[in-house]
């Protein structure tokens, strides 16, 4: 008895240091902590080129930005997390935008009850995006990149139909109501905060969180266990359309009126920050927190090039490196792993 003692704590007393994981290999093996100081780099590095970049309203511009990107960051993340993908919700949140307007503006009445009604067919819109999404993918058979690219050329479409392409609405009063505060942040961002919070917590703790990434890992085992895959991805992708609703009222409070492609191309950025904050597109894994870093990032460095007086098309090539960026790191450690 005694010998295998002594033997355990000799083999413990000569196990290789490089066995024994360091404070600073798991930091270093964190990408919410790389993201994070990457983060505090990117304010560093734009601070020391203009200090305007600490003033209070640019941080209320950045955090605006992210405001809108968050959102569509967070339905991108549960989607994704399915293993699925919605190319939707940039258009969605224009149409729904639009469809507000025009709400909106045939009402009279209180400023907070036209902008509740507002919000309302904002969520529904956006709801209703989400239903033909699922029943697309459920019922018509087509994979979610199909069926989300027929409702991004739909609602845009649409959008334009209604409006022409001229802006819906000037409601001076609805700007008004994005004005700071508390610091830098309006009572819309957070909001938008608070709906991030409880999304997250929603996605990390809570059973359907579970079967999202059940499905997203192994959709036949998913099925084997019991789990109703179609009516659970009906829900997420009814939940990416109502956030994606809900960007929509968020940037008609930001413009004023319903501008029909106040969406454009934000689904990309929406993806990229979920890839940057290291979820895996092919599913099951995926961190709102990461997202929530990534969109930071994304925004920072946008308003960053923007202060620095970079023509706006170079935004495009920095938001492609920071996703080759995290795709390299998405491809390093699954062979980390491995070895």
């Amino acid at each position: 008895m005694s010998t295998k003692v002594a033997e355990s704590k000799t083999s413990v007393g000569n196990a290789s240091p490089e066995k024994v994981p360091t404070l600073l290999s798991r930091l270093l093996g964190n990408q919410q902590f790389l993201l994070l100081i990457a983060f505090i780099v990117l304010v560093a590095f734009f601070t020391t080129r203009n200090s305007v970049f600490l003033s209070n309203g640019e941080f209320s511009n950045i955090f605006a930005d992210f405001a809108s990107l968050i959102l569509l960051g967070v339905a991108e993340t549960y989607v994704i997390a399915t293993g699925g993908i919605d190319l939707s919700v940039g258009a969605t949140s224009g149409f729904a935008g639009v469809v507000a307007a025009f709400a909106m503006r045939s009402m009279h009445g209180g400023e907070a009850l036209i902008l509740i009604v507002g919000f309302v067919v904002c969520v529904a819109i956006g709801a209703l995006v989400g239903v033909v999404n699922g029943i697309l993918m459920n019922y018509a058979g087509l994979v979610p990149f199909v069926a989300t690219l027929v409702t991004l050329g739909a609602a845009g479409g649409m959008s334009i139909v209604l409006t022409g392409g001229a802006p819906i609405g000037n409601d001076p009063s609805a700007i008004a109501t994005t004005i700071s505060i508390i610091g830098p942040f309006s009572w819309p961002v957070l909001v938008v905060i608070a709906i991030t919070i409880v999304a997250g917590l929603f996605l990390h703790t809570s059973r359907f969180g579970k079967y999202t990434f059940a499905i997203g890992s192994n959709e036949f085992a998913s099925r084997a266990a019991g789990i109703n895959v179609k009516r659970h991805l009906m829900k997420v992708y009814v939940l990416s359309g109502v956030l994606s609703g809900v960007t929509g009222m968020f940037f008609y409070l930001r413009l004023g009126s319903g501008a029909p492609t106040s969406g454009a191309g934000a689904e990309l950025s929406a993806i990229a920050a979920v890839v940057i904050g290291g979820a895996s597109l092919s599913g099951g894994s995926a961190r709102l927190s990461g997202t929530t870093l990534g969109a930071l990032i994304l925004t920072t460095v946008t308003s960053g090039l923007i202060i620095m007086n970079v023509q706006p098309n170079w935004n495009q090539v920095a938001v492609a490196i920071l996703i080759a960026i995290a795709a390299g790191f998405q491809t390093l450690r699954p062979s980390k792993r491995r070895k």
